[in-house]
């Protein structure tokens, strides 16, 4: 049998061997390229760490983009449809960039370290798409994805098991805000920022800091019940709080074969991320002329009745098909259904109810449900500790 050559296997994180120690399903998934847990031991229970303690998740196949250089912040503001400039300096944003048909290519986080440094994190690889933005302005563009290790540590006793670990005075952190520290005699920096709505960090080393880091923190929140989690119960609540995924949710409009099937920042419900006061940025034209004209589809976050997620569901309106589910689950701590929903306009408006045909499988019998499902007006789960500051400790 020939050899696998190591040159075709899938990428190894810095927390590689902390994360495969812990890995008991050996359930594992390709994001962008690494090798990353779907799952460490029960999905549920994973979920539940970063409702009720501290789970840790390994960020680190993030792309991060180091952009530097004088016109750093212009070219920022004419790739995002956001105005950079109201980022201040150890401050992050969330934001959309979108092709010249106001199409959104990816949404990702604005680190703005400087005048004129910044970091731009993506779901997906973006350096052509970068470089080509990048004619006629003075800036560089480093792909610094191998050269940063990151951990997502979230939910109601993160804080407590950060500082655990020196990084004192964390709780005074605001959300949205960075912090730098020493640790292990290499820089490292905290962001409160994460991905499933909830108070939580992620940490941000050199690689070479990631197995110490790992073991650091592992150490210090024992006592919290901290635990590891994958990109299953990530899922469960990124869902449960109302954010969406690229490549899930929508199709980034670089990939896009048939026409039609990318959206617009309008039309994912991000139009607070739209400034159309800015002179100029990628998509302005066409997101004006939409402003005017009217969108085609409108984002929805569904109440679906009953237990059995609404994944890959059609939503229909009498026997019309009005739009169909992009992504469901049944979320634990809200004791609920919720799918997101792409519906063509006019509908979608809060308190409009339909009905979500699902299909689910038991013992090789395919069944079908049509369970009745309202439009809701914003996320079902939204604690207060996730914009406390102080942050509470535990």
């Amino acid at each position: 049998m020939n050899a696998v050559s190591r040159d075709t296997m899938l990428l190894e994180t810095p927390f590689h061997s902390r994360v495969a120690a812990m890995c008991q399903v050996n359930d594992w998934g390709n994001w962008m390229g690494y090798t990353t847990p779907n799952a460490y031991f029960d999905v549920e229970l994973e979920y539940f760490a970063v409702r009720s303690t501290t789970g840790v998740f390994d960020l680190s196949p993030m792309n991060k983009y180091r952009i530097q250089g004088p016109d750093a912040e212009a070219y920022l503001n004419r790739l995002a449809t956001r105005n950079v400039s109201k980022i201040g300096i150890d401050r992050v944003g969330y934001t959309v960039w979108c092709n010249d048909g106001g199409k959104v290519m990816d949404d990702g986080t604005i680190f703005r370290f400087g005048a004129a440094d910044f970091r731009l994190c993506s779901y997906q690889r973006a350096m052509d798409w970068l470089l080509w933005c990048a004619l006629g302005f003075d800036v560089t563009i480093t792909d610094e994805t191998e050269a940063v290790a990151a951990l997502a540590v979230q939910g109601p006793t993160s804080c407590t098991c950060l500082t655990g670990i020196g990084l004192t005075d964390l709780n005074t952190l605001k959300p949205f805000g960075m912090r730098h520290y020493q640790f292990e005699g290499a820089p490292l920096m905290v962001s409160r920022t994460g991905f499933t709505g909830d108070l939580g960090y992620e940490v941000w080393v050199p690689p070479e800091k990631a197995e110490i880091l790992w073991d650091r923190l592992f150490e210090a929140g024992k006592d919290y019940l901290i635990k590891p989690f994958g990109s299953y119960a990530l899922d469960i609540a990124r869902i449960e709080t109302g954010f969406i995924q690229a490549g899930v949710d929508f199709v980034p409009a670089e990939e896009m074969v048939r026409p039609g099937r990318a959206r617009s920042p309008f039309e994912l419900g991000l139009e607070w991320l739209v400034d159309l006061k800015k002179p100029l940025f990628n998509g302005r034209t066409a997101l004006l002329k939409e402003k005017r004209e009217g969108s085609k589809f409108r984002f929805a976050m569904l109440n679906v009745e009953g237990n059995k997620p609404a994944e890959h569901s059609f939503i229909l309106k009498g026997e019309q098909q009005i739009g169909t589910v992009t992504s469901a689950a049944w979320c634990p701590t809200a004791k609920s259904n919720i799918a997101f929903a792409q519906l063509e306009m006019p509908e979608g408006r809060v308190g409009q109810d339909y009905v979500a045909e699902i299909y689910y499988q038991r013992e090789l019998h395919w069944t079908r449900v049509l369970a009745p499902c309202t439009v809701m007006d914003g996320p079902i789960f939204n604690p207060k500790r996730r914009r406390q500051t102080p942050a509470i400790a535990h």
